[in-house]
């Protein structure tokens, strides 16, 4: 989408980039059975931001009592993980710095069904020296900014752990606490159910240090002291080898985390992968009757949009959970040291310096100049426009199975369920090859954006081809957020993602 209409929409603080955007959501006409939902807001709904990270952390099971979050402009702890994900049986190092000598542990917590521990974590460091580790100059031309910090503690993951989302939890002697996630995957398992985790997207997003002086993300950077620029400050590379801004947790992690809790919670049989595992080629689609994004899912490369394309033949349905997905074409590098996909080069421009047979590190759409490597091609909708105001969800195709049980009628709005980005169709882009498309909703909203037409609309879209492979887009940023937090129409749209899993994982006969 455009920098800055973007820049001000999503923002860089706290755990959810709603915290800037500061939205307030507003409902609308419901069905009766909408209307005598137990997960009807009685009030305005404000999404989830950086206040609520103790809450969100208390509901993964961690518990904050004693402690204090890290903040990147004062004293604290950060780390980062030396990888996005490890199998089970290898082994991930944590670098840490702590600004002032003092003992730490790393404690290590799994997101998703309750352990048998309880909110006890699954692995803990002893007592480690703690020590002040050099925050790296922006490199001349890209803006990287990469650790070489060395290892503080390496764990080794036991081959009993189960694939899942992980957090890292860095615990100073006085008290501030610093987070880092990271996955265990399990590819050599089949699995009904495999979860992407957008970390090239969460490093998109990273602007550590966030310390009024030296931090740069992919749209952000300072000009001076304080001041936070746009696009002429930004980087135009960024680095795995660096903690998360703030607290460590990266923007909208929230999303993920939230669907991982939810599925698990449902007993769906799934297992767990990062991005970089789809672009290092780890992933064989074939072993999983559904791959599953369900957060905010925008950065990819090239191997990672090839690795999904051959879903078609592999009979793999395909759900994208959020919405702005498949948007910016990447380039994935290795560190100065040589670890591959440790660096996301993402130029956003047409004169990329470092332009190789992949094409330009600009929008998929613009890569070629007919637009058809736009995402509409493989998603069904594509990204087009951000929500100013929350809007109602507006049921269209009532009919249709992925409703069924829900009580809903066309017309009927689902409260605040549109937010800040939106996913609709355009005629004139391309779309998946062989599948027929269903648009289930018809959701007006205003476009944030100053440069566009203020009238926009979003579409939750599926798409079935002839031997009953699905793909499904949500079109909102909240689909996977309304699975976990009651104030939004939970019960409903838990209930179109079952119905949506349930016939992913099974055969279309049963």
């Amino acid at each position: 989408m455009d920098r800055k209409s973007r820049r001000t929409a999503l923002g860089v603080f706290g755990v959810s980039t709603a915290a800037l955007a500061g939205y307030t959501f507003r409902g609308g006409k419901k069905s009766e059975a909408a209307a005598q939902s137990p997960s009807r807001p009685a009030t305005a709904f404000r999404a989830p931001g950086s206040r609520d990270a103790r809450k969100l952390l208390n509901s993964w099971g961690i518990p904050q009592a004693g402690t204090h979050l890290t903040n990147d402009r004062k004293p604290g702890i950060h780390g980062y993980a030396s990888a996005t994900s490890v199998a089970r049986g290898g082994a991930v190092d944590f670098h840490v710095s702590v600004d002032r000598p003092q003992k730490f542990t790393v404690a290590v917590h799994r997101i998703g069904r309750q352990q048998p521990s309880g909110t006890e974590p699954l692995a803990s460091s002893p007592a480690l020296d703690g020590h002040r580790r050099a925050i790296p100059e922006a490199a001349a031309g890209t803006g990287l900014i990469a650790c070489d910090w060395p290892s503080s503690w390496r764990l080794h993951i036991p081959q009993a752990w189960t694939s899942g989302l992980y957090l890292a939890v860095f615990t100073a002697e006085d008290g501030y606490r610093g987070y880092t996630p990271f996955v265990v995957r399990d590819t050599g398992r089949r699995s009904d159910i495999l979860v992407v985790v957008p970390f090239t997207t969460y490093q998109a997003y990273n602007i550590w240090p966030l310390n009024g002086r030296t931090g740069k993300s992919l749209y952000k950077g300072y000009k001076s002291p304080g001041n936070l620029g746009g696009a002429p400050e930004r980087a135009a590379k960024v680095s795995f080898d660096r903690p998360y801004h703030h607290s460590g947790i990266p923007a909208w992690f929230e999303l993920d985390a939230g669907f991982a809790q939810w599925a698990e919670g449902h007993g769906y049989d799934v297992t767990y992968a990062s991005s970089i595992d789809l672009h290092q080629g780890r992933v064989d689609t074939s072993r999983y009757k559904a791959v599953v994004f369900p957060g905010h899912d925008e950065y990819w490369s090239k191997p990672m949009v090839d690795s999904i394309k051959k879903s078609d033949a592999d009979g793999t349905h395909l759900a994208f959970f959020a919405s702005n997905n498949i948007y910016f074409h990447v380039r994935l590098e290795a560190s100065a040291r040589g670890t591959a996909g440790r660096v996301v080069a993402c130029f956003k421009k047409d004169n990329d310096p470092e332009l190789d047979t992949t094409g330009a590190t600009i929008r998929w759409r613009k890569v070629i100049d007919d637009g058809s490597l736009a995402e509409q091609g493989v998603i069904g909708t594509q990204y087009n426009g951000i929500v100013k105001t929350p809007v109602p969800l507006v049921v269209r195709k009532s009919d249709h199975w992925i409703w069924a049980g829900t009580g809903l009628r066309d017309g009927d709005e689902l409260p605040y369920l549109v937010g800040i980005e939106a996913d609709g169709y355009d005629p004139l882009m391309p779309s998946p090859t062989g599948y027929r498309r269903t648009l289930l909703s018809h959701s007006p909203y205003i476009d944030k954006r100053p440069d566009q037409p203020p009238n926009n609309l979003q579409s939750t879209c599926i798409s079935e081809n002839k031997h009953g492979v699905l793909r499904f887009a949500a079109g909102t940023f909240f689909w996977s957020l309304a699975l976990m937090d009651k104030r939004l129409p939970s019960e409903q749209v838990g209930k179109v993602t079952k119905n949506l899993l349930d016939r992913m994982v099974k055969p279309a006969q049963q």
